[in-house]
C-alpha cells in the first residue's frame, strides 16, 4: 500500500482507498497513477510514461493528459497549485506529494462498515445476486426504510450501457424484506415506442399492478379516484392511449397521482422505471409531478437510465437536473467493478477460482465493465483459449497458453458487444457514424483536425460537430486542446472504451480507410513542416496501416535519425529493425535498394548503442 496524505494506492486490488472509503479507479487511469506514485519527486516525461504503460502501442500523448485530468478530479488536485501532480509543460508529469509504503494489513486500508462479516460478502452477491454492488444495494434499502416514515423518494440509478443497472435493479427487488410486504411494479421504457405512445412504461407498471395478488385493491381505488386509467391497467399488452386524449391530460396525472398515493398508503409502493433515456414526455411528466406533491407517501420511484449528456433541453436530463436542485430526487452513479469484483464475478461465471492472471487480463481489457467482462470471457471460451479439463461440466477450467498471448481486441471485439455498439452507431446520422469512423484511425484520442483531414472538411465545422456529438454521446467525450505549430488550437476528444474505437475501425472499408490514413499523415507532415522528425513514428503507422510501405520506412527511418539525435540509440536501432520488416513488403528493385541503406543506418545505430553502454558501465564504476 502506498500512502499519500489521506489516500492509499492499492496495488494488489488496482483501487485507491480515501479515510478509508474505496475509490474505483479504470486501469488506464490506475496505472498513470501507480507510475507517478512509484517514482515521486521526479520527472517522468510523456515518452517514458507511454513506454512504460504502452511499449508496444503508438499511443498519442494527448491520452495522457486525459488520464491526469481525470485523476486530479479524484485527488482533488489542483494544477495551478498542485498537491500531488505537477505538471512539466513540454516536458511531463512529477507527482510531488511525499510518499510512505505500509502494509496491507493496515487497518485504515478498509472503511470499518466493510469490516466483520459484511465484508465476507461485499463481491461474492451470495445475499444479493449481484457481484460488488452491495454497498448500492444498501443505499436503496436506506430509501426504502425511510418509507415507514411516509417520506416519498425518487432514486436516478445511471451508469455507463454495461454498467449493470439493471442488474443492481433486480437484485434489489430479489432481496427486499418480505416484512415490508411492498407493492412492486416495474415499466419499461423502448426506444421508438415512447415517441409515440404516451405513458408507455406507466401502463406496463399499471397492468403488473392489477395483476398482482393485491390486483382487486389497484382496480378498486383506480375505479373511485382515477377511472381513465383503470381500463389501461386491466389490459396485459399496451392500450392504445388515444382514448384517454378526451380526458385533459392535467387532471387525468392528478387523478392517477392521487390514486397511486392511495395504493401507497394501503402499503408501501416501489415503481421502477427502466431506461428512462427513453421516456416519452408523458412519462417524465408523471415522475416530475409525483416528485413535487407536498403529502406524504410511502411511494419511492426508482429510474434507470444512461449518463444525460444532452443540452439543458434535453427532456430526461431538465428533469434530472430540476429535481436534484430542489432536493427531490437522488442519483446513484454506478462506476465500474474494481478488480477484486471482477475476479469474483469471473469466479462466480465459472464454478471455481479464475485460472491465474484471468482476473487482471479481463479487467484491463473490460476496465470493470460487467456485461464486457461476461462477454470477453465467453469470448476466450469461445476462442478454446479456456478450457474444461473434462467432459463433465462439473469439471474445472483451465488456460492453454499465457493471456499475454491473447490481445482480444486484435482477436476481434466478442460478438455480444459488437453488436451492442453496432445498433448504437447505427442510430447516429451517416455524417455522424463517419466522423466518428475516422476518430478511430487515430487512437483512443482522437483530434479534430485529424478527421478534418481525413473527411477533407473543415476543421471549425468539424469540431463543432464533435462537440454536438460528446454533449450527447455517453462513450465519447471532450478531453482538451491542443496548440498545433502554426499557433492554432485544435480540440481533441477520446472514446470512453477501447472497444468502441475498434468496432468503429473495422467498419470501414479497407481502401476507404486507406485514403483517411493517408491524409492524416500527409497532414502531420504539412502541420509540423520542418519538424517533422518529431512525428515521423506517428506518420509511419498511419502509413503502414494504408499498407503505402514505401513512405512508412522512410517515416521510420526519419524518426530513427531524430532518436540518434537524441542519442536514444536502443529506440533507433528498434525503429529500423521494424522499417526493415517493412521494406520486405517492396517491389525487388526497391526492397533491394531499401534494404541496403536501412541495414546499414541499423549497423551505426547498433554500434552507437554498444558504445553508450560501455560509457554507462565505465562510468558506474568510477561511481
Amino acid at each position: 500500500m502506498k500512502r499519500f496524505e489521506s489516500f492509499g494506492l492499492d496495488i494488489g486490488n488496482e483501487c485507491l482507498w480515501r479515510s478509508g472509503a474505496q475509490i474505483a479507479l479504470a486501469p488506464k487511469p490506475f496505472a498513470v497513477l501507480r507510475y507517478l506514485v512509484d517514482h515521486p519527486g521526479r520527472l517522468i516525461t510523456h515518452d517514458e510514461l507511454l513506454d512504460a504503460l504502452w511499449p508496444e502501442t503508438y499511443v498519442q500523448p494527448q491520452v495522457l493528459r486525459t488520464y491526469v485530468l481525470e485523476l486530479r478530479k479524484i485527488l482533488g488536485d489542483d494544477a495551478g497549485q498542485p498537491r500531488f501532480i505537477q505538471t512539466l509543460p513540454k516536458r511531463g508529469y512529477c507527482f510531488v506529494a511525499p510518499v510512505t509504503d505500509q502494509p496491507l494489513t493496515d487497518d485504515s486500508r478498509v472503511p470499518s462498515a466493510r469490516a466483520g462479516s459484511a465484508a465476507s460478502t461485499s463481491h461474492t452477491g451470495k445475499v444479493t445476486g449481484i457481484v460488488g454492488r452491495d454497498e448500492e444495494i444498501s443505499g436503496l434499502n436506506e430509501h426504502v426504510a425511510l418509507l415507514a416514515s411516509e417520506q416519498r423518494c425518487v432514486v436516478f440509478v445511471t451508469g455507463e450501457a454495461g454498467i449493470g443497472k439493471t442488474a443492481l435493479v433486480d437484485a434489489f427487488c430479489r432481496q427486499l424484506d418480505p416484512a415490508l410486504t411492498a407493492g412492486l411494479a416495474r415499466g419499461q421504457c423502448v426506444r421508438g415506442v415512447g415517441c409515440n405512445e404516451d405513458y408507455y412504461p406507466v401502463m406496463e407498471a399499471l397492468s403488473q399492478l392489477c395483476a398482482s395478488p393485491d390486483g382487486e385493491t389497484a382496480c378498486r381505488i383506480l375505479a373511485r379516484m382515477a377511472p381513465a386509467w383503470l381500463a389501461l391497467g386491466r389490459e396485459t399488452r399496451p392500450v392504445d392511449p388515444s382514448a384517454m386524449r378526451s380526458v385533459p391530460e392535467d387532471r387525468t396525472l392528478g387523478q392517477l397521482c392521487a390514486a397511486l398515493e392511495e395504493l401507497a398508503a394501503v402499503k408501501p409502493l416501489i415503481l421502477v422505471f427502466e431506461d428512462l433515456h427513453w421516456a416519452d414526455d408523458s412519462t417524465l411528466n408523471l415522475i416530475s409531478a409525483l416528485a413535487r406533491r407536498r403529502a406524504h407517501a410511502r411511494l419511492m420511484l426508482l429510474v434507470t437510465c444512461l449518463p444525460l449528456k444532452g443540452t439543458t433541453g434535453y427532456p430526461v436530463k431538465a428533469l434530472k437536473q430540476d429535481l436534484l436542485m430542489r432536493r427531490l430526487c437522488v442519483e446513484m452513479t454506478l462506476a465500474p467493478l474494481p478488480k477484486t469484483a471482477v475476479c469474483d464475478l469471473l469466479t462466480r461465471e465459472l464454478g471455481q477460482e479464475s485460472p491465474p492472471d484471468l482476473a487482471g487480463f479481463v479487467y484491463q481489457q473490460s476496465e470493470g465493465n460487467p456485461l464486457f467482462v461476461i462477454a470477453i470471457l465467453e469470448h476466450l471460451i469461445a476462442q478454446r483459449f479456456l478450457v474444461r479439463q473434462g467432459a463433465d461440466e462439473a469439471t474445472g477450467w483451465e488456460q492453454r497458453a499465457p493471456f499475454s498471448e491473447f490481445p482480444v481486441l486484435e482477436a476481434g471485439v466478442p460478438d455480444k458487444l459488437a453488436q451492442m455498439i453496432e445498433l448504437e452507431i447505427e442510430r447516429l446520422s451517416p455524417e455522424e457514424q463517419q466522423m466518428l469512423e475516422a476518430g478511430s484511425l487515430m487512437s483512443i484520442a482522437f483530434p479534430a483536425w485529424a478527421l478534418a483531414a481525413a473527411l477533407e472538411r473543415d476543421v471549425v465545422e468539424i469540431e463543432e460537430a464533435c462537440d454536438e456529438l460528446a454533449r450527447r454521446l455517453y462513450f465519447v467525450e471532450r478531453a482538451g486542446q491542443d496548440e498545433l505549430p502554426d499557433g492554432t488550437c485544435s480540440a481533441f476528444y477520446v472514446f470512453a472504451h477501447g472497444l468502441y474505437r475498434e468496432v468503429l475501425y473495422q467498419r470501414q472499408a479497407g481502401t476507404r480507410r486507406a485514403k483517411r490514413q493517408i491524409r492524416i499523415a500527409e497532414r502531420l507532415g504539412e502541420l509540423f513542416r520542418g519538424r517533422s522528425a518529431n512525428v515521423a513514428r506517428e506518420m509511419a503507422m498511419h502509413y503502414e496501416a494504408a499498407g503505402e510501405w514505401r513512405r512508412a520506412a522512410e517515416a521510420l527511418r526519419a524518426a530513427a535519425l531524430h532518436a540518434r539525435q537524441r542519442q536514444a540509440y536502443a529506440s533507433a536501432a528498434e525503429l529500423l529493425e521494424r522499417a526493415l520488416h517493412l521494406a520486405e513488403n517492396l517491389n525487388e528493385t526497391e526492397r533491394a535498394i531499401a534494404t541496403r541503406e536501412i541495414y546499414a543506418e541499423l549497423k551505426r545505430a547498433q554500434q552507437e548503442t554498444t558504445t553508450g553502454i560501455e560509457l554507462t558501465e565505465q562510468l558506474s564504476e568510477k561511481a
